[in-house]
């Protein structure tokens, strides 16, 4: 409980702080009228995602089809950037509604030396007990990445380290494609905004 405590006084210290540098590789399309975000519909990368759970259980993006799901590359220990994008992930929930039944959030750890599934889980509750945590393999967290394009690194700081990451968010539409990447710097309103789209959006073909 005290950790959790914890953690949630970081979410309140997080508004504001800055955001790192986002990295969009392969990608030159100018964003579409409809998303606040950039649309990136047809792109190829991104299509897989293979890892384990803050409970042990392997995940693909097979297992979210029906969902938005809302895809983020971080590390526990991150001071500041990664602390905002999930108090806003929070708020974004907040804003669906009923709808955020309908939306996942995966928070996939660039750190998994020190991020192990119980660690994650418990950073991730502090925050909404919905939201999943992915790590696997220092090979597999780089397939990933890679997949996403997404940048990171280790750096070293006195005896210890922390990672220099991309910041971007992925929205992933329900039938597991692709579509658009929200920057850091984005609101909240833009992110629910564009959740909401893809909601709207699978709704009509299914109609």
């Amino acid at each position: 409980m005290r950790h959790n405590l914890f953690w949630r006084r970081r979410v309140l210290l997080a508004a504001g702080a800055g955001a790192l540098g986002w990295v969009l590789a392969g990608c030159q399309r100018q964003p579409s009228t409809a998303f606040k975000g950039i649309d990136v519909t047809g792109a190829p990368y991104g299509k897989k995602l293979a890892l384990t759970d803050q409970n042990g259980q392997r995940r693909t993006l097979e297992d979210f089809r029906g969902k938005v799901v809302m895809l983020y590359f971080g590390f526990v220990q991150c001071p500041d950037v990664c602390p905002t994008a999930l108090a806003r992930a929070v708020e974004v929930m907040q804003r669906l509604g009923p709808d955020a039944d309908r939306v996942q959030l995966i928070f996939v750890t660039v750190d998994p030396e020190r991020d192990t599934p119980a660690l994650l889980r418990e950073y991730l509750a502090a925050f909404d007990p919905r939201f999943i945590g992915l790590t696997g393999t220092s090979e597999e967290i780089a397939a990933a990445a890679k997949e996403f394009k997404v940048y990171y690194a280790k750096v070293p700081t006195g005896s210890s380290y922390t990672m220099d990451h991309s910041a971007q968010t992925y929205l992933i539409d329900p039938q597991g494609r692709l579509r658009v990447v929200l920057k850091h710097e984005q609101t909240a309103e833009d992110y629910a905004h564009d959740v909401a789209l893809l909601l709207r959006e699978s709704d009509s073909a299914r109609a």
